[in-house]
């Protein structure tokens, strides 16, 4: 019965663990990462497994995300080692019956873990106090680069396109243009060395224009190809 005992912390910190990573996945949404990528994101640092997708590099492109997960790997690793430790000495101590009690033991606490952190209520309590006291650290208050505002990390970019006099645009309207966009638009009109911010979607395009455009770099590369 006494190896019992070992489980407590062992069940302990899976829980801790599971609310670190909720916090971390909170604290990367706040950087301005969706809910869903944050969460991924944030369990795969404090597990250690599947941060070496594409999208790990939306993460260490910015340094607040870099300091959430560089506190999250750090984290992980000695509750892994935690769980592991406590664990096996629960089971190095179980005698006869005591080992198969033990791996029962471990195994409801690991499903209620699981059920509690499906309950959609207390998950949410969580995480709006998570995100209240995260709101009061200095690290969300440092002034976002214009790379990070734009996105830049992520495939997003200004691009200036000009119109030839042969070019397929010219004489096309602002909103002829913008329908074939789903992820960009037009920011302003370079004509004959005057800026046109913010031009009106019915505006005709001429010769020798420049476009401004700010959206995902891969659409505009192919629709203005």
């Amino acid at each position: 019965m006494s190896g019992l005992y070992y489980l407590i912390p062992t069940l302990v910190t899976i829980i801790i663990s599971m609310l670190i990573v909720r916090a971390g996945a909170i604290a990367l949404m706040m950087t301005g990462m969706s809910y869903d990528k944050a969460k991924f994101q944030a369990l795969s640092a404090f597990s250690g497994t599947g941060f070496t997708t594409r999208e790990a590099e939306h993460v260490v492109n910015n340094a607040r995300r870099r300091k959430i997960v560089t506190w999250l790997m750090i984290l992980g690793n000695a509750g892994i080692v935690t769980v592991i430790v406590t664990a096996t000495s629960s089971f190095t101590l179980a005698k006869g019956l005591g080992v198969g009690l033990n791996v029962i033991a471990l195994l409801a606490g690991v499903a209620i873990i699981f059920v509690l952190a499906r309950h959609a209520p207390f998950v949410r309590r969580w995480e709006n106090f998570a995100q209240a006291r995260l709101e009061r650290f200095k690290i969300f208050d440092e002034e976002a680069t214009v790379d990070e505002l734009l996105h830049i990390s992520e495939g997003y970019g200004v691009a200036r396109v000009q119109l030839t006099g042969d070019s397929a645009w010219v004489g096309k309207s602002l909103s002829e243009v913008n329908a074939g966009l789903e992820k960009a638009f037009v920011l302003g009109i370079e004509r004959d060395r005057e800026w046109l911010p913010k031009p009106r979607s019915n505006r005709k395009l001429m010769a020798d224009d420049y476009m401004v455009i700010y959206g995902r770099l891969e659409e505009l590369e192919k629709h203005f190809r």
